[in-house]
């Protein structure tokens, strides 16, 4: 495969390639555990059976960090890895001794998208400007997943600020491991392209737009965007006051997926948002809802109508995507579904184009962020227009946003929005109810992975192919599921999509496609590591 030189990626890297945080390791481990494609259980399974040790279990993915993304095809997916992530290992490894497993996720490596905050790591969204940004406390999420005994490996890559596509000025480019002239997709590229190429356990992504499901659908992974109010933004830029971002999980199996979860959600009295997801969450958490035989007898609407921001239906490539849905939707029936084909929403298009932001709640959702640490340089928009580095913000045309200020927020648009959501959102769930369905499913993205070269350059496309009717909406639940490959050898996902706080029934939809298809196939260019000599 060629590795064209393209100028603008050579600035990137010229700007951030020396940040690139990996440290060095060698190949010490005497492990015989096969840390590619392991799930959680399986970790667990060696760890009770003797064969493994999360010090052993870290270093094998460090390993893999070195090997494939700071050298070989240069995967570029990490930006900072835990300086103490081997030490939290020996302290797990000895508490197990002692005790046991710590909590449900004990020794399991996580990868976290660096729009979120953990202690002792710089958050550094992607940028130059905030690259000696270190706050003080963990995120909600963060510190329940060190509670059920995760070990936080590293920070991943993300588009600059969290919109658009994985470049920035802090780190260059990240790229697919199924094609390394082909983006990741954005804004969770990093978290993506990591879990793909088998350099943790799971990973922690986060949406606004499409920032979870296109990452997820382009590396092959499973993803989720919850519910809003499920998860806390408490230690997240973008979060409360906000509604439409949302962490989420990140994983190559949706059982795993499902473990994470159970994990990530809970009441947090900073975020009060999850006042809404109280008695939401199953009692005995959702991966008591895994079910193989999960699709008999479910109904499922199958949305043909193309939604993706900026889609060429009549293009070749909208058309190899398109092939890999049809047999999609036959293996919904194989499984055992009723399909009820080409479902009609009123409104879908017409509705969603009153989408409208609120500059007020943006702002404050920034001071929120940066007021959780006391020694930040920063303190609102303004200081950071102060940079030295803003002009140095990818791309030029993100750049002149942040250095512009947003007028007043346009109330009136923003209250259209608002009716237009509502009105969606009845239509959506009575379409759902006149049809008896569990779940509605359509192409993840309509588009195949766009190459690095595009995206670099003038006009800087991003989202291109991508549904944003769950982000649109917020009160509901999308997972994306690995569903195939084009003709390319790209990869496909399709997305399960239901009621509010319906995050049960999906995964046990997505979970019974999963064992019925087995789609998930882990890319070439980050094979197994030779066994230590």
């Amino acid at each position: 495969m060629s590795r064209r030189r393209l100028p603008t990626i050579a600035l990137l890297v010229a700007l951030g390639w020396a940040s690139f945080s990996i440290g060095q390791s060698t190949r010490k481990t005497s492990s015989s555990f096969q840390v590619v494609e392991a799930t959680i259980d399986e970790i667990h399974g060696a760890f009770k059976s003797g064969k493994l040790t999360a010090h052993q279990l870290v270093q094998d993915y460090l390993d893999r960090i070195e090997a494939y993304d700071k050298n070989g095809p240069k995967i570029n997916s990490i930006i900072t890895l835990n300086p103490s992530a081997l030490a939290e290992a020996d302290r797990l490894d000895e508490q197990y001794k002692k005790s046991g497993f710590v909590g449900p996720l004990h020794g399991i490596p996580v990868l976290v998208k660096d729009e979120i905050d953990a202690a002792g790591m710089p958050t550094t969204l992607g940028s130059v400007v905030f690259r000696d940004y270190r706050p003080p406390l963990d995120s909600f999420v963060v510190a329940k997943l060190r509670k059920a005994g995760a070990i936080l490996l590293g920070k991943t890559t993300l588009s600059e600020f969290a919109a658009g596509d994985t470049y920035g000025s802090m780190f260059g480019v990240t790229r697919n491991p199924y094609d390394l002239e082909r983006t990741v997709g954005g804004s969770s590229g990093g978290s993506g392209a990591a879990t793909a190429a088998n350099f943790s356990a799971v990973a922690i992504g986060e949406e606004t737009f499409a920032s979870i499901r296109r990452p997820g659908s382009w590396n092959d992974v499973t993803s989720m965007r919850p519910t809003a109010g499920l998860v806390s933004r408490t230690g997240m830029y973008d979060g409360y006051p906000s509604e439409a971002a949302s962490m989420g999980p990140m994983a190559r199996t949706v059982r795993d997926l499902a473990q994470l979860l159970d994990v990530m959600v809970g009441y947090d009295p900073e975020d009060p948002l999850t006042a809404l997801g109280i008695g939401q969450v199953p009692q005995r958490g959702y991966t008591n809802s895994l079910d193989k035989d999960g699709l008999k007898g479910a109904r499922i609407g199958i949305l043909r109508e193309s939604i993706g921001v900026a889609s060429e239906p009549k293009s070749e490539d909208f058309k190899k995507v398109d092939a890999v849905f049809e047999k999609n939707v036959n293996e919904l029936k194989a499984a055992g579904a009723t399909v009820i084909d080409s479902m009609v929403i009123p409104g879908l298009k017409e509705l969603q184009t009153r989408r409208a932001g609120n500059s007020a709640i943006s702002e404050e959702a920034l001071k929120v962020w940066l007021a959780r640490n006391p020694i930040s340089p920063f303190k609102s928009r303004q200081d950071i227009q102060k940079s030295q580095d803003i002009d140095k913000i990818f791309p030029p045309t993100k750049a002149a946003q942040w250095k512009s200020t947003p007028g007043p927020p346009d109330l009136a648009s923003y209250g259209e929005y608002l009716a237009a959501r509502q009105q969606l959102m009845i239509n959506l769930l009575k379409v759902m109810a006149d049809n008896r369905l569990d779940a509605i499913v359509h192409k993840s993205v309509e588009h195949q992975p766009t190459l690095i070269e595009e995206g670099t350059r003038p006009p800087y496309p991003t989202n291109k192919g991508v549904p944003v009717l769950n982000t649109f909406l917020v009160y509901v639940p999308s997972i994306t599921v690995p569903s195939g490959f084009t003709t390319d050898k790209l990869p496909t996902g399709i997305t399960f999509l239901g009621r509010p706080y319906s995050e049960a029934t999906m995964l046990k939809l997505a979970y019974s496609y999963e064992q019925y298809t087995h789609h998930r196939i882990p890319p070439k260019t980050t094979p197994p590591l030779p066994a230590p000599k």
